[in-house]
């Protein structure tokens, strides 16, 4: 069945501004990608090359990196996101550091989240705001619910998104088509990690990948 609603979409491409940009990079910590942790998605691995270039690309461009760490303090009566899943990311532990192939750098900015968006109840928006960016690079794990989340918000609080999808992974393929589907046609602008830097590098335009259904 043809999605009749999502085409009245506006086809036009998004052009990288580095100056006023940021590359925000979602959960890419050991509890949900290495060995060990209590919510492992697996094959992270194949995430690691496109991040990387995605931060190479970032920090030649003068653009600021930033992480996002889901954590959790101990205690808590109502963790709201325990009543969905499984306890996770005490704070201060190896299950909330970054994994060391993309392990931050001094110059970079860590962001502490409690919920799925990196946006809800954090400093991001005003560390953005103070950086004078107005268009974020959202990527990492997992696509459907952190990442769909950060991507939400920052389209309500006037970003301009962009996803570089083959750097971020979903739940399932049905979830990630279907979440980068959504995104493309409501909330942002989804493109190749080399399609992205090459943008940066200000070589092109890039074209917002549709993804069907």
């Amino acid at each position: 069945m043809d999605d009749v609603f999502s085409a009245h979409r506006h086809e036009a491409g998004t052009t990288l501004r580095p100056a006023s940009a940021a590359l925000v990079i979602v959960d890419m910590i050991n509890e949900f990608c290495k060995p060990g942790g209590k919510m492992v998605l697996p094959g992270y691995e194949a995430l690691i090359p496109q991040q990387q270039e995605l931060i190479t690309a970032a920090k030649a461009a003068g653009m600021p990196v930033i992480f996002v760490i889901d954590s959790h303090r101990k205690g808590m009566r109502r963790d709201r996101e325990f009543l969905k899943r499984t306890a996770h990311g005490e704070e201060n532990t190896w299950a909330t550091q970054v994994v060391d192939e993309i392990a931050p750098s001094p110059d970079d900015i860590i962001v502490i989240k409690h919920r799925y968006s990196a946006f809800f109840q954090t400093d991001l928006d005003l560390v953005l705001k103070d950086m004078l960016i107005d268009q974020i690079l959202v990527c990492g794990v997992v696509t459907n619910i952190c990442v769909r989340s950060t991507v939400h918000d920052g389209f309500f609080l006037g970003y301009d998104v962009v996803v570089p999808f083959d750097a971020c992974a979903a739940t399932g393929p049905r979830e990630q088509d279907s979440t980068l589907y959504d995104i493309a046609t409501h909330f942002g602008t989804v493109a190749t990690t080399r399609e992205v830097t090459t943008a940066i590098a200000g070589k092109s335009e890039l074209i917002n990948r549709l993804f069907e259904l």
